[in-house]
């Protein structure tokens, strides 16, 4: 009798560590992938880290592909989605605004993408990563990409990060070769500007 009363208190321990481990799932590009480095050393794993260093378990999953537009990230939500997932982070639309595709087409795609998320996982908390366009795609463009990520914010009552690279950026030392994608030093940077905004979600 004991010893059954034992095992049960066990099970339910494994139960309640469990449930008390928050999913984290990162869905972008080659930025959330870590182009150019180790899995180790992209965003996504170092804020893992240190919200587990924090005693606040989680796991994170990272769903970045490279070249990925929001077209494509699309196509492959349902397939990501499969898991169960507590916080959901979408960072796609650069490569788009990259390529000068539309962004009334961009926003369309980003907007079904989260109706997806609420529609598989209603609770879940949903984290916006805001993102920038080089000026030479012009003034209005790059303008006007800017005020998609506020605005499907606050349509879905989600937290925003207004500029995932924020003080990596354009700053060489921070960047890749190809002036583009984080160093190791950039995504240590772009992890603590993702961290602070998960921490008050957890």
């Amino acid at each position: 009798m004991v010893a059954k009363a034992l095992i049960l208190i066990v099970s339910l321990l494994a139960w309640q560590t469990n449930t008390s481990t928050k999913t984290i799932l990162f869905f972008g590009d080659s930025l959330t992938a870590g182009y150019g480095l180790s899995p180790e050393e992209a965003f996504p794993a170092l804020v893992e880290k240190r919200i587990n260093e924090k005693e606040k378990r989680c796991k994170v999953i990272n769903a970045g592909l490279s070249g990925e537009t929001s077209a494509g990230g699309l196509t492959r939500i349902d397939w990501v989605l499969r898991q169960p997932v507590d916080i959901f982070i979408l960072e796609l639309g650069a490569n788009d605004g990259l390529r000068g595709l539309p962004l009334d087409q961009t926003e369309k795609n980003l907007q079904a993408i989260i109706d997806k998320v609420k529609a598989k996982y209603p609770s879940a908390k949903i984290v916006l990563a805001g993102m920038m366009v080089p000026p030479n795609m012009g003034k209005d463009y790059t303008s006007k990409f800017q005020t998609i990520y506020p605005a499907l914010a606050k349509k879905n009552k989600a937290s925003l990060i207004p500029f995932l690279l924020k003080d990596v950026g354009g700053i060489e030392k921070l960047n890749l070769p190809d002036g583009i994608h984080p160093n190791p030093e950039g995504h240590k940077i772009v992890a603590s500007t993702v961290y602070n905004t998960l921490l008050p979600l957890l």
